[in-house]
């Protein structure tokens, strides 16, 4: 059995997005694992670890790993600083957002949020274009997700 960790990349450097890879991600969460729980830490969770998604352009990051090792997991993710690439390190935390079962449960979750925060952009907009902007974006948002519920019941019905 396993867990998917939804987190996102957040730095003030812009340049950070950049660097946003699979194996630079990879290399600083067991790094950090390393770090607050040692070889044994770092044994443990390495079983079935795997980056499953990343959006360098979002920030959003989904990380696989064994069910009974997730807290450690967890708990080590504070603990990313930076990411590094091309000799160069990027100041970043991770933030975690959700921890799933599947990775359906972790994109349900992420359209929610989405359309949380583009709800808060909303909110906060000064002119008329930007507004409309965010609109067509939150429409959208709605759009995937009721595609993805008719795909659905399609599957569940096993009659296509």
């Amino acid at each position: 059995s396993r867990r998917y960790v939804l987190c996102e990349v957040v730095s003030e450097d812009p340049r950070c997005r950049q660097c946003i890879e699979d194996r630079v991600l990879g290399l600083a969460v067991r790094d950090a694992i390393t770090r607050v729980h040692g070889d044994y830490g770092l044994a443990c969770c390495s079983i079935s670890f795997t980056v499953k998604y990343l959006n360098a352009y979002t920030g959003t990051v989904m990380l696989r790993c064994r069910k009974d090792s997730y807290r450690l997991l967890c708990s080590a993710l504070p603990f990313v600083r930076f990411l590094e690439s091309r000799g160069q390190r990027y100041p970043c935390f991770l933030n975690t957002l959700h921890v799933g079962g599947t990775i359906r449960t972790c994109q349900k979750f992420l359209i929610q949020y989405n359309r949380t925060q583009l709800l808060r952009l909303l909110q906060n907009c000064t002119n008329e274009e930007e507004r409309q902007c965010i609109q067509k974006s939150l429409l959208s948002c709605s759009l995937t997700e009721e595609q993805s519920q008719s795909g659905d019941e399609e599957d569940d019905d096993g009659t296509e």
